[in-house]
C-alpha cells in the first residue's frame, strides 16, 4: 500500500465484506466467517459497554469493531448534537442518541457505502428519527463549521493516512467550547517493517497506528485544548485479523487509550 489513496481502497474494501457479513470484524474476536452474536457481546463488554447498553441499540449495531467506550466520558447531555467519526454499523451512534434525546441529533459519518446501508437498515427498523448517517472521508467531513457539540471516534482514526487532518476536521466542525472523545490504538513502540507493511495489520488496527506522543500532538497542533489521556489500557483482545506470525509483536506494541480535548471557548 503505498498511496493514501491504496489505503483507503483497502480499508473500504474489507470494513465492506464486514458489513455485508463476508468477514470478521476488524478489531473483535471471531472463530468463524461472521462473528456471532455473543461474541460481539463479549468483546463490547470486554471494551467498556453495559449490559444495558448493548441491550439498548439495534441488533446488527455492534459489529465488534470498537477497542474502547467513548462515550463514558463525553458527558453528553440532551439536546446536544454529537457526530461519530467512522460510524460503522452505529453502535456509538444509536447510544448518543438515546443521551441527546429528541431534541438532540447524532450524525454518523462513514466512507464504506455497504456500512452505511447497513446503519440506515438498523436505524429504519428500530424507529429511531434522531440520526442520520452521511456517506463521507472523515478527512473530510460533510459537516459544516461550528455546527456540533462533541465529537466521538472508536478505533477508527488509527485506520487514517491524514490523520492531523482528520482532528483539524474535527475542530472544524465543533462549536467553540464543544468536545472530542477519541478511543483508539497508538503504539507504545515502532514496529518492524514487515507487520508495518502487513495488509491483515493495517486492517487489524495496527500497522496505521501512530506513536502515543505523535498521536497526542496531532491533537495539540489542530488547537485543541486540555488533551487528556482519560484512560491507557494494554490491548490483546481484538488482534485476530492480524498474522499470527506478527500477533506477539503487535501485542507488545499497542497501547488503547481513550483520549479528550476541547476547542476553545473564543
Amino acid at each position: 500500500m503505498k498511496t493514501k489513496e491504496d489505503i483507503r481502497r483497502v480499508v473500504r474494501e474489507r470494513y465492506a465484506q464486514i458489513a455485508e457479513g463476508e468477514r470478521e470484524s476488524c478489531c473483535g474476536p471471531s472463530s468463524c466467517c461472521t462473528p456471532q452474536v455473543s461474541t460481539t457481546s463479549q468483546m463490547a463488554q470486554k471494551i467498556g459497554y453495559s449490559d444495558e447498553e448493548l441491550a439498548a441499540v439495534p441488533k446488527g449495531a455492534n459489529l465488534g469493531l470498537g477497542c474502547g467506550n467513548p462515550l463514558e466520558h463525553a458527558n453528553i447531555e440532551p439536546g446536544e448534537i454529537v457526530l461519530d467519526l467512522g460510524s460503522g454499523a452505529g453502535i456509538d451512534v444509536f447510544l448518543a442518541a438515546r443521551a441527546v434525546g429528541e431534541k438532540g441529533r447524532v450524525i454518523g459519518v462513514d466512507m464504506t457505502p455497504s456500512m452505511i446501508e447497513r446503519a440506515r437498515r438498523n436505524c429504519e427498523e428500530a424507529g429511531i428519527s434522531n440520526v442520520e448517517f452521511r456517506l463521507g472521508e472523515i478527512e473530510h467531513l460533510p459537516v459544516a463549521d461550528n455546527s456540533v457539540d462533541v465529537v466521538v471516534s472508536n478505533c477508527v482514526i488509527n485506520l487514517s493516512p491524514e490523520k492531523a487532518q482528520v482532528f483539524a476536521e474535527a475542530y472544524r466542525v465543533l462549536k467553540p467550547g464543544g468536545r472530542l472523545i477519541v478511543s483508539d490504538l497508538v503504539l507504545k513502540q515502532k514496529l518492524s517493517e514487515k507487520l508495518r507493511n502487513d495488509v491483515s495489520a493495517y486492517v487489524g488496527c495496527v500497522a496505521g497506528a501512530s506513536m502515543k506522543e505523535e498521536y497526542l500532538e496531532f491533537i495539540r497542533v489542530a488547537k485543541f485544548e486540555n488533551v487528556e489521556v482519560v484512560t491507557e489500557n494494554s490491548y490483546d483482545a481484538g488482534l485476530e485479523m492480524v498474522e499470527t506470525s506478527l500477533r506477539d509483536e503487535a501485542m507488545r506494541a499497542v497501547l488503547s487509550l481513550k483520549m479528550r480535548a476541547f476547542k476553545p471557548v473564543r
